[in-house]
């Protein structure tokens, strides 16, 4: 029952911190690109309308989940893929359908989207999101630019996904968080079994 409580809980943190997250990347293209605002909006209204609805469910399809990533960095292309390069490759055993808690993975691609991107230095964002052998591996790296490695940041997105995954896959998942100064990685390896 603890549990429960905790995960509700933890859940009801995150909606609002995607949702802040989210309207700031909106807020980022309509100052460098106003004429795309309007389709901008409409592919915000998508990605929040899945959140609300895989919100209120305990588990999700993969290929929802992945398909609801996929279009939150295609988000982000178009506010900083100019001036940093995105690499992002998904493959996903399509023979079987894989669930996952929905919501879960989301928090490190916004942190490395938050983090990685920058204005004037040579900048980076790399998500690798792969099933094999019935688990799922996302690993992710994006440079730290030396402006933001001194900022100081609440890390709210990240211990909830902690916290989540202790609760959801005790015992089944492995995360790495590696930052050096210059990069920061994520290796998550979640059992689906």
């Amino acid at each position: 029952m603890y549990n429960e409580v905790q995960l509700s809980a933890l859940k009801a943190q995150l909606n609002p911190h995607f949702l802040f997250n989210t309207f700031n990347t909106l807020y980022g293209i309509s100052l460098k690109y106003p004429e795309q605002t309007s389709d901008m909006i409409m592919h915000v209204s998508q990605l929040m309308r899945y959140q609300v609805e895989s919100s209120s469910k305990e588990f999700v399809s993969i290929d929802d989940e992945v398909s609801f990533i996929s279009s939150y960095i295609q988000l982000e292309k178009e506010r900083v893929g100019y001036r940093c390069k995105i690499t992002y490759t998904a493959n996903l055993d399509s023979e079987r359908q894989y669930k996952i808690a929905p919501m879960l993975l989301i928090s490190f691609v916004e942190n490395a989207f938050k983090h990685g991107a920058c204005t004037i230095e040579d900048c980076f964002v790399t998500i690798d999101i792969m099933i094999k052998d019935n688990k799922l591996l996302l690993n992710i790296s994006n440079s730290i630019p030396a402006k933001k490695r001194d900022v100081v940041s609440t890390k709210i997105g990240l211990k909830n996904t902690q916290k989540r995954l202790e609760i959801i896959y005790p015992e089944r998942h492995k995360l790495e968080i590696k930052p050096t100064k210059t990069v920061f990685n994520v290796n998550l390896e979640i059992d689906l079994n």
